[in-house]
């Protein structure tokens, strides 16, 4: 039989070749038969398709000029077009061919046919729209540091699966996207081999050909697809084996940068930019390295010139572009001390820090968005980690589309980096519980076609956009449009709630914090003590009031200005009624993918009973704080009816995750402090949670009957036995001090102890200078037999000469040593300082060094390391938190 349809290409591009396959794979579908050609034959019996790029050689040889039409100049642009018989997909460039093939593909889908006629042009608006993959995992690897993952079949098996790969980037090019990075600490070492350091490679022989020949791979299949694959690493990371060979650590944030460190980082790069010249770099200043100076001193001396060596051998003289990342960095005045050395510089920083709360966007934050996006020509806006949502599915599409309008309009971001929905430390799967374990791109494939789609256009008209989803839903799950009318609304109603809940209640929105297990009571009524992260309510969504703030109004009848609490439990709890009413209404005409509906299903009925859960939690909270100005009792009764409601909706939660999920949060290590510590893998799941919020709830109970027991009276306290000192050798040249009243922690009268927590009773301090702390750090050397905590006092301020106390969202490796919780809050007074919070630092056996930031901190003394110790709050300065109530 004649084919019906000849397609002719561009065969010597493999955008277009790759387009072009996809074009006669549709055309096949449906019954035509094809052929393709390289070149446009005399005849013209059967209908044509050409595929070419405006331009090039092919183009001017095989498009006839009477009927070329122009296509817009723009990257990725394209024209189709149709003149009698004939269809012309022409695109700007290779990408723009592509694309085009693939538009005329979808469009044969969705009609069964060929258009008769047509004249369509489109362009993107994102110029990279990109998705991340980490070469992570949920723990740390023995005798390992955070993010130091080696590329081997026993760390990520997935990575050498071809099949997963393609499937994964199909998905990728059918939603648009041109980009891939992959996140790691320190890739180089798994995939180049250095003739300087031939011992840094932390691979074998075998395992290195696997990632070589994996690279290649990945690299020539993204490339048929329009996709750039970018290397993302951290600085300053090295390979285990060469941290071994010259008797250092592999990562210390605040260690010198040495000629040796530099060299070998340098020569790294530069052999991975001659091997993988198609590969891009993601360059991650921060979290391994502090100081702006640092910061510059390594971009400019050490990974930009990394860059230029390997061009060089190349012998290329363009500049291709290297990205910089602004966490924990300077951003700005990296770029500005890099333009003269390389002017092709791209800029990546978060959107709304690690989780989704607003597509209002404001203050310090997006300060910084809007201050790069004046210098790079590109700076990408990153949806990163996504901590709020895990792990439930999200799909709102009306809340993406606005988010990616902000990109533009108020960050000034053309670009976009896009995490998966859940499971980022666990890729490619899910959370749930399932006897195969889903695969994340499958299970959220809603997350990945929304913003794909507002990537490419965000300007879309929303009714057409409510038709168009309710559509895809439709197909997916069988049913009328009306079916897929209700899904699309219980996401959309279900997608207000964790944005809204973390952004007026939350800690942080960084994966320091799992905010679906829910919240403990201390934290909604004393959050300061759980270290808000600077710069978080001032910029993750619309102009609000936090709890203490609003309690603290209605007491003085104060106007409330913005978001209130109240207002958004009273909508987070409207928002997933809807989205169980929706889900529900749309299960009767469901007929196909029935099992993972019903999974959908059981998410609505969980984000409804957290919000209900939450919701009588703050209003419990927020009538504690009453209590806390008005010493009213019936105000606290009230509360712990609150609670109590708050726990028969925690068990609901229970009930519905138990069975459906395996964790809620994938990083699964120390660094995630909220609602709870989860070292060793802990307090994962709801049902581990449970009983500690009825401790919570019971503890309230009982001092409540002491408060009753004790009429007006205050209650007992309970005698505090002051911590067990632990002998060490002082290894410092540095004077002791006992840590009692009177006692001077610096050498001037203002410094001295005016009360102090009854635990640091029996502790002597080490004595540095103050001074020499503020321009110098501190460094404190010891040796000890048995296992020790250091105790510190960190400064309760913003003054810059006080040394900021372990920031998680900055440091992930803030926690190693159990440093980042505070352990006794407001538990030391001196005559003119703020209050001051302890911090413990553990060490085995060994001799040590703790080196601190430059800064005032105060070194307190040593304490056995396994003795229990309490968490508190003592406030001996100013009133005493009530968080109290809950111990």
């Amino acid at each position: 039989m004649q084919a019906q349809v000849q397609i002719i290409s561009d065969g010597d591009s493999p955008r277009v070749k790759f387009g072009t396959g996809k074009l006669q794979e549709a055309i096949t579908a449906e019954g035509i038969k094809t052929e393709i050609l390289q070149s446009i034959p005399t005849d013209v019996e059967q209908r044509r398709i050409s595929i070419s790029i405006q331009g090039s050689d092919w183009f001017k040889e095989n498009i006839a000029p009477q009927v070329r039409k122009k296509v817009p100049e723009k990257k990725e642009a394209f024209r189709i077009y149709s003149a009698d018989n004939d269809i012309y997909a022409v695109g700007y460039d290779s990408s723009g061919a592509l694309y085009a093939a693939l538009e005329l593909a979808e469009r044969v889908k969705e009609n069964k046919k060929l258009p008769d006629t047509i004249d369509f042009t489109d362009q993107p608006e994102m110029v990279l729209r990109g998705t991340a993959i980490g070469m992570q995992k949920t723990t740390l690897l023995p005798g390992r540091g955070v993010y130091e993952y080696p590329y081997t079949p026993e760390n990520f098996p997935w990575f050498y699966d071809k099949e997963l790969w393609i499937d994964y980037l199909d998905m990728l090019v059918e939603n648009r996207f041109n980009s891939l990075y992959l996140w790691n600490g320190h890739p180089f070492a798994s995939l180049i081999k250095l003739k300087d350091y031939p011992y840094a490679l932390e691979v074998d022989e075998e395992t290195f050909k696997k990632n070589e020949e994996m690279f290649e791979f990945l690299t020539t299949e993204a490339n048929k697809r329009g996709i750039w694959v970018i290397q993302m690493f951290y600085n300053i990371i090295v390979s285990k084996p060469f941290a071994e060979h010259h008797n250092i650590v592999t990562q210390d944030r605040g260690r010198e940068i040495t000629p040796l460190l530099e060299d070998y980082n340098r020569k790294s790069i530069a052999a991975f930019i001659e091997k993988y010249p198609n590969v891009g770099l993601l360059v991650a200043l921060g979290e391994a390295m502090s100081g702006i100076k640092n910061d510059i001193n390594w971009f400019t001396n050490t990974v930009i010139p990394g860059v230029k060596d390997g061009l060089k051998e190349l012998e290329r003289t363009d500049e291709p572009p290297i990205i910089l990342r602004a966490h924990d960095t300077d951003a700005p005045k990296v770029i500005e001390a890099a333009f003269p050395l390389y002017k092709n510089l791209y800029t990546m920083h978060k959107y709304n820090g690690e989780s989704l709360t607003t597509y209002e966007p404001r203050g310090p934050w997006t300060k910084i968005h809007q201050d790069l996006s004046s210098l790079a020509s590109i700076h990408i806006s990153n949806v990163h980690v996504l901590a709020n949502l895990e792990p439930f599915r999200y799909g709102s599409p009306d809340f993406i589309q606005k988010s990616v309008q902000a990109m533009h309009n108020i960050h000034g971001a053309n670009a976009l980096h896009l995490y998966p929905q859940v499971a980022y430390w666990d890729w490619p799967y899910t959370p749930d519980k399932t006897e195969k374990r889903l695969l994340e791109m499958e299970r959220d494939w809603i997350w990945y076609n929304a913003w794909g789609r507002y990537a490419w256009d965000d300007e879309r008209d929303r009714q057409e956009e409510i038709d168009f989803w309710s559509d895809e839903l439709s197909e997916k799950y069988g049913g009328s449009r009306k079916v897929g009318r209700s899904i699309l609304k219980a996401y959309e109603e279900a997608g207000e709630i964790a944005p809204k809940t973390l952004r007026r209640f939350g800690i942080t929105e960084g994966n320091r914090q799992t905010l679906l297990l829910g919240m403990f009571m201390s934290q909604l009524v004393n959050p300061y003590k759980w270290r808000v992260y600077p710069g978080f309510y001032e910029s993750t969504g619309p102009k609000g009031e936090i709890l203490i703030d609003y309690a603290r109004k209605e007491w003085n009848n104060e106007p409330h200005s913005g978001e209130t609490p109240p207002q958004i439990i009273s909508e987070i709890t409207r928002h997933g009624e809807e989205a169980v009413n929706a889900i529900d209404k749309a299960a009767e005409g469901v007929s196909e993918n029935i099992a993972e509906f019903k999974r959908l299903q059981n998410d609505m009925q969980a984000y409804n009973a957290f919000a209900k859960f939450f919701s009588e939690k703050v209003k419990a909270a927020q009538l504690v704080l009453e209590y806390d100005h008005s010493g009213n009792l019936e105000t606290l009764k009230e509360a712990a009816k609150h609670l109590d409601k708050s726990l028969k909706h925690y068990r609901t939660l229970v009930d519905l995750t138990k069975d459906h999920y395996l964790y809620a949060n994938s990083m699964q290590t120390s660094m995630r402090r909220i609602p709870i510590g989860g070292n060793e893998g802990r307090y994962k799941t709801w049902q581990e949670m449970l009983p500690l919020f009825v401790e919570e709830y019971e503890n309230l109970r009982r001092n409540i009957y002491k408060l009753q027991q004790a009429g007006s009276g205050n209650i007992k306290q309970k005698k505090i036995e002051a911590w067990q000192p632990a002998e060490i050798e002082l290894l410092s040249e540095k004077e002791r001090y006992p840590v009692e009243i009177g006692t001077l922690v610096y050498d001037r009268m203002s410094a001295q102890i005016i009360d102090l927590a009854p635990e640091l009773n029996r502790l002597t301090g080490v004595k540095f200078q103050e001074q020499e702390q503020v321009e110098n750090g501190t460094v404190l050397k010891f040796r000890n037999s048995k296992p020790v905590k250091v105790i510190t006092g960190y400064f309760d301020s913003e003054d810059p000469d006080n040394l900021v106390a372990p920031t998680l969202e900055t440091n992930a490796a803030g926690n190693i040593r159990g440093q980042a919780d505070i352990t006794l809050a407001n538990a030391l007074k001196l005559d003119d300082a703020p209050k001051i919070n302890i911090h413990t630092y553990r060490f085995e056996p060994g001799q040590h060094q703790l080196k601190l930031g430059k800064g005032r901190v105060l070194i307190l003394g040593f304490i056995k390391a396994d003795q229990k110790i309490q968490s508190r709050d003592v406030g001996v300065k100013g009133k005493r938190a009530i968080d109290w109530l809950f111990e």
